[in-house]
């Protein structure tokens, strides 16, 4: 079985608390354990907010789910419109009535953020742009994105409307992360030239900050300046969304998309450095007992699917606490393997997790002399 992590109710996330280690100039800023999905630090991350280019990440996780399951190839060309060739904004620099392979169409979107390559991927694989958006919205359902709404596939800010929180884009970052891991290394590219112009890819943060290879960079009036990204060092890997940073001083793009790279690998460095993962069980390791009504045994012995490890702030690990969780009303027969409770792991400043476990043993249910026995027992001790 797969590890899981389940995250208790978002409350929990919500009432993380931002440590006075972890801190940004961000107007919402959210930090995810890539491995577990683990909310880490939030600073009003689970408000929608527009989120500019950085919701081109929807646009692309439908492209890269029709690659993998085969409804699309690499090879295949999609035709450019009118309307994609009109369209403003960062753009590709797509040419009217032209095709291009779905490959580059990646990378103009990825690395030169391109909203006309964008209206040419929605146009090839929803019909049209409205299409498109509907599959953009039930995806987000599909996925779990519950504090989302799309109205274009770029994140331009007309039509207005287009909503998205922190947590849902960390989220949709872990998902392309997991799920597509063949397509990942396109947000790492560096430059791509299309129509014979040289664009660079705007995540500055990429040769800044180590580790580093994606995801999206974002920018509006509304948006102010964001950032979606993932680094990598060993085993960890961290994910980090910005947004909302704010830079009048600044009459073009150069100056701020070097202080928001400067931010972001600052805010990811304090992320290394605070939290780390920490083992809890080994695999296959018994945590503890539950009960088990009407059981030939009183009960059972359980284990979680796989080695558990949690990642937390270094200073909460001292605190932490570990306590078997039992499924309520729990009644043989009980099958090995079976779910029967959670193993819920709390610390100082950090939001209860709690982790399925499963029978380590079958508990057969007790027969009519066991029965008759038990009853007569809990008869005698009443007395």
């Amino acid at each position: 079985m797969r590890r899981f992590l389940l995250v208790l109710p978002l409350l929990f996330a919500a009432m993380l608390p931002a440590r006075a280690a972890m801190d940004s100039a961000a107007e919402h800023a959210l930090l995810m354990d890539g491995e577990t999905g683990q909310v880490l630090w939030q600073k009003d991350g689970l408000t929608p907010m527009p989120p500019a280019s950085m919701s081109k990440l929807m646009t692309l996780d439908l492209l890269f789910q029709r690659l993998a399951d085969g409804r699309i190839k690499l090879t295949d060309t999609l035709p450019v419109s009118e309307r994609a060739w009109r369209t403003q904004g960062s753009k590709m620099f797509v040419e009217l009535g032209n095709r291009i392979s779905v490959e580059d169409l990646i990378r103009g979107i990825i690395i030169q953020s391109g909203n006309d390559a964008c209206v040419v991927v929605a146009e090839g694989l929803g019909g049209t742009v409205e299409g498109f958006v509907a599959l953009m919205n039930k995806r987000a359902k599909e996925i779990g994105l519950a504090q989302s709404t799309f109205v274009n596939p770029d994140g331009l800010p007309d039509p207005p409307g287009q909503l998205m929180s922190a947590l849902d884009l960390a989220k949709l970052a872990r998902h392309i992360i997991r799920t597509y891991p063949q397509y990942y290394h396109y947000f790492s590219e560096r430059e791509f030239t299309w129509h014979k112009i040289k664009q660079p890819n705007r995540d500055l943060v990429l040769d800044s900050l180590p580790g580093a290879d994606g995801l999206k960079t974002g920018h509006t009036d509304a948006a102010g300046y964001g950032i979606t990204i993932s680094a990598k060092r060993g085993e960890q890997r961290l994910i980090l969304v910005l947004n909302g940073l704010r830079y009048p001083q600044y009459n073009n793009d150069y100056f701020p998309n070097i202080r928001r790279a400067e931010e972001a690998g600052r805010v990811m460095e304090m992320a290394f450095r605070e939290f780390r993962r920490f083992p809890v069980t080994q695999a296959n390791q018994v945590v503890g007992e539950v009960p088990v009504r009407n059981g030939a045994a009183p009960s059972v012995k359980v284990t979680p699917a796989s080695a558990v490890a949690v990642t937390m702030q270094v200073d909460s690990h001292a605190g932490m606490k570990t306590a078997v969780q039992a499924a309520p009303g729990l009644t043989a027969p009980v099958a090995q393997g079976q779910r029967v409770g959670n193993l819920v792991i709390t610390a100082p400043d950090f939001p209860p997790l709690a982790i399925p476990v499963y029978a380590a043993e079958a508990v057969a249910k007790e027969n009519i002399f066991m029965g008759l026995w038990h009853k007569a027992t809990g008869m005698f001790r009443k007395k």
